[in-house]
């Protein structure tokens, strides 16, 4: 087979798809009969200079792909079958790979960089390879340039495949020495400098230690901004990407390098090629993210020995940062509006404007008004879009009170200009302003509001008008009506100002979403977005008009179903989707007070039998609309909701065996709960069914981890709505409880992702158990549980001595206590008493700041004191 794998390879490739189709059945017939002889094969095909590019190519697209997956479970799978082959043939294959970096082919070399990485991923955190780094490293540097640019790139994707504990420090002082003297200007090749700083950039995480030495940082830092000198602007551009990455990583480390910083990134930002400015600029808002977090998380008030202190860097360059950056808002693209991927450096100064803005607050606004004034009436669009994109930018950040005025005097400028300005940039920008003005400036919460009965006629008119114009102009008049119905969410049963011209928007906004070019600058959906919006934010004085619009919905709805008969494409999907969300706002509204909700009823049921029809199309999207909606529906029709569950249940079950579209499924769990607040024991019928997908999807390694936290909380809306007729069901569901609840206890080292993921899943673990606690109370079958409470109590003292519970956990997890002690009174006095949590986390919490968590405390404190007293 050996001999053949090269033709095999050149077949795989080929025009005639017969020939293809048994090749790659050849190839998988080779992989299954004989993985060790097949693996072998492909390394020595990789590693052969006298084979054709093309299948060496393939060979080591395939090795990789033998080596990882995207998916969890696959790559753990195709971890274990790697470490599981025999140690000598493994050992062959790494030589061969290792030899092929010095192949005279430029593919081989680059394709062996990353199958190198993919086995060092699998091998260094076991222990295994540890010979590898120092092989790589030996004498790099007498090595001829390509092999050299070859080893660059190997190190670099190692870094970037394994996490920095498997390396020694040892090993990372070696790696950061071949990279930086790689990078060095006196490496006269321009590959391997260019390979050595993108080295540099993944290396970063691994240098903890080396960025704390301040010689070894300075020679860094010297040699990366050095580097951002050199003549080939990709080697520019990598090593500004090395800056910004350095930036939100050494954050604290940057206070001696900030003013040569600025002074490159300055240069580059106003003479070098575009793709080296636009990660000139990308360093500032590197920074202001940075500052901006700190100052949020600290809330401004730091002490001297205060963990992480703001150098205010942002501050500090604010008078050179803020011209420079108004300065790039002149340099706009001609067509920039109506690509939606565009990125320029226009936009990137804009955008870090912006970000400057939220940084610092107040000061920012008298730098940027003279520039407004001195350009908003220009001859010149681009003078006139830069001065309205500047205004729009600002709005985010200083105080209401420093922008209230200004925005008052521009209001009229701008609608104006919207209505009259020659030029559609000019359109655009000003629409997107307003909107950023409405969104930020407006709302019953301020004290001077900037939009009166006296002006909210025009403002509405300019608007309607503006959704006639050309596709990006009139997506961004429907985003400025979103934010502009927003404000008066909560106007509460007071007359909305909004309110004598529903009929107009609404109609203005189902017009837009009919026009023939409405698929083009997203604006269909802009529309669809911003009348939802205008109908969850309309008062009673409206909802006869909203009861007139459900019926316009559903026959849009059933028209795409019928159309889809006839031809399925892409757009009727995301229109089903688009309608199925409008239906769901409508649903909401009407349903949440008793005389429209009379009204609405009449068309529940052809409701239902339209979303039913929905999960016939292929589109995940629509899956996921449709769903939700129905949730809303359970929950408003309530125990009527029983007549569609005979017809409904299979989708359900669909819904939660969808392991590919897992936001269906993590939504479909999320119905469950809906339908079971809805039918209560009515859902007893159902409960076997899904009681048994719900644990399959639980003990599955191909679902999504972010769905399991949901289905947790899923059990104790069952619970709750079936009561002690869950008790068929403890003998499953307890254990996976357990299990779930002691692996989220700990937590030690995790990183901000895992953190979060594992308070949710503890506040999913939660939510079943206070469920279940309430679903059993007064039931004569309480004592079911008294097994269970035991492990309960520790996992809750266990959480309180973890010390990392995010405030919704803590409330949640105070409540348990409560349930536990409300519905197993007097029995679980003792232990109660026993445990850790209920005297020091109790007490703990009935202090608390938040009012939740203390009134959930109190609730507990109750419910305890009841059950020891007795």
């Amino acid at each position: 087979m050996a001999m053949e794998v090269t033709q095999i390879l050149l077949n795989a490739q080929a025009v005639d798809g017969a020939l293809r189709k048994q090749a790659e059945e050849n190839l998988k017939q080779f992989q299954e009969q004989n993985l060790p002889s097949f693996l072998y094969s492909l390394a020595g095909e990789l590693a052969n200079d006298e084979k054709p590019a093309e299948s060496r190519k393939l060979a080591g697209l395939i090795l990789k792909n033998a080596l990882d997956a995207k998916e969890q479970h696959r790559k753990i799978e195709l971890v274990q079958r790697w470490l599981s082959l025999d140690p000598t043939l493994k050992a062959q294959i790494k030589a061969l790979l290792l030899r092929t970096l010095s192949s005279p082919s430029v593919d081989a070399r680059s394709t062996v960089s990353q199958v190198i990485a993919k086995v060092a991923g699998i091998e260094l955190p076991h222990k295994q390879w540890p010979e590898l780094i120092g092989s790589l490293l030996s004498n790099v540097h007498q090595l001829p340039a390509p092999t050299r640019q070859a080893t660059l790139e190997t190190l670099g994707y190692i870094c970037e495949e394994v996490s920095p504990d498997v390396v020694d420090q040892d090993h990372v002082n070696k790696i950061l020495t071949a990279v930086v003297q790689g990078m060095n200007s006196t490496e006269e090749n321009n590959d391997v400098r260019l390979a050595a700083v993108r080295a540099l950039y993944n290396a970063l995480g691994f240098a903890q230690a080396n960025f704390s030495n301040d010689m070894e940082r300075d020679y860094i830092m010297r040699i990366v901004c050095e580097t951002t000198l050199s003549p080939d602007v990709k080697i520019r551009r990598a090593a500004f990407e090395c800056l910004v990455a350095i930036s939100s990583t050494y954050y604290e480390k940057l206070a001696p390098y900030i003013q040569d910083i600025f002074n490159i990134t300055a240069k580059a930002v106003k003479e070098d090629e575009e793709q080296v400015a636009l990660q000139a600029i990308e360093f500032w808002s590197s920074i202001c993210d940075e500052e901006i977090d700190i100052l949020e998380e600290y809330g401004g008030d730091f002490s001297a020995d205060s963990d992480i202190p703001c150098f205010y860097f942002i501050k500090q360059a604010l008078s050179f940062l803020v011209p420079m950056l108004l300065e790039t808002l002149l340099k706009q693209d001609e067509d920039q509006d109506q690509d939606e991927g565009a990125w320029n450096i226009a936009m990137a100064g804009g955008t870090c404007l912006g970000l400057v803005a939220r940084t610092v607050g107040d000061d920012i606004v008298p730098l940027v008004m003279p520039f407004i004034q001195e350009n908003i009436s220009k001859p010149d669009w681009r003078q006139r879009e830069a001065a309205t994109y500047a205004f729009g930018s600002i709005l985010e950040g200083p105080s209401p009170e420093k922008l209230e005025p200004l925005v008052t005097m521009a209001l009229n400028f701008m609608l104006t200009a919207l209505m009259k300005d020659p030029s559609n940039h000019v359109k655009d920008t000003t629409a997107w302003t307003l909107g950023r003005m409405f969104e930020f400036l407006h709302g019953t919460a301020l004290d001077t509001p900037i939009i009166t009965p006296a002006n909210c006629q025009q403002i509405v008119t300019v608007l309607i008008q503006s959704m006639k114009d050309v596709p990006n102009v009139a997506e961004k008049a429907c985003g400025a009506l979103y934010f502009l119905a927003q404000g008066y969410e909560d106007a509460g049963a007071a007359s909305s100002p909004l309110t004598p011209y529903f009929q107009d928007i609404v109609q203005a906004l189902l017009t837009v979403t009919h026009r023939e070019d409405a698929v083009e600058s997203r604006l269909r959906t802009a529309a669809y977005e911003a009348l939802n919006e205008v109908v969850r934010c309309s008062n009673d004085e409206t909802a006869p008009m909203v009861v007139q619009l459900a019926p316009l919905i559903m026959l849009e709805l059933h028209n795409t179903l019928e159309n889809q008969k006839v031809s399925s494409d892409e757009r009727q999907n995301e229109l089903q989707g688009l309608l199925c969300g409008c239906l769901q706002v409508i649903i909401q509204k009407l349903g949440s007070s008793e005389p429209t909700k009379y009204h609405f009823m009449q068309y529940a049921d052809q409701i239902m039998a339209l979303f039913l029809r929905v999960f016939a199309s292929r589109s995940a999207t629509a899956h996921e609309e449709a769903m939700l909606a129905i949730g809303a529906l359970a929950y408003a029709t309530g125990p009527d909701f029983a007549k569609y569950m005979t017809e409904f249940y299979k989708y359900l079950e669909m819904g939660l065996q969808n392991f590919e579209d897992y936001q269906v499924c993590a939504i479909t769990v999320g119905v469950v709960g809906d339908v079971c607040r809805a039918l209560e024991e009515k859902i007893l019928p159902y409960c076997d069914g899904i009681m048994t997908q719900l644990l399959k999807d639980l003990s599955s390694n191909q679902l999504h981890r972010s769905v399991k936290p949901p289905i947790f909380s899923c059990f104790g809306d069952i619970a709750l709505a079936i009561g002690e007729n869950f008790e068929k069901y403890l003998l499953y569901a307890m254990p996976m409880l357990q299990s779930a609840a002691e692996l989220s206890a700990h937590t030690s080292g995790a990183d901000d992702d895992m953190t979060e993921y594992t308070n949710s899943l503890r506040n999913g673990i939660l939510e079943a158990y206070s469920g279940i606690f309430q679903g059993f109370k007064g039931s004569p079958k309480t004592q079911l549980l008294m097994p269970y409470a035991p492990h309960v109590l520790q996992f809750l003292d266990s959480l309180y001595m973890e010390k990392d519970m995010d405030d919704v956990v803590t409330k949640t997890a105070i409540g348990v206590l409560g349930d536990l002690a409300d519905t197993l009174g007097s029995s679980a006095g003792p232990l109660i008493q026993q445990s850790v949590s209920s005297k020091d986390f109790l007490k703990e919490c009935l202090s608390s700041d938040d009012h939740l968590i203390k009134e959930s405390a109190e609730w507990a404190k109750l419910a305890i004191s009841r059950a020891i007293s007795f």
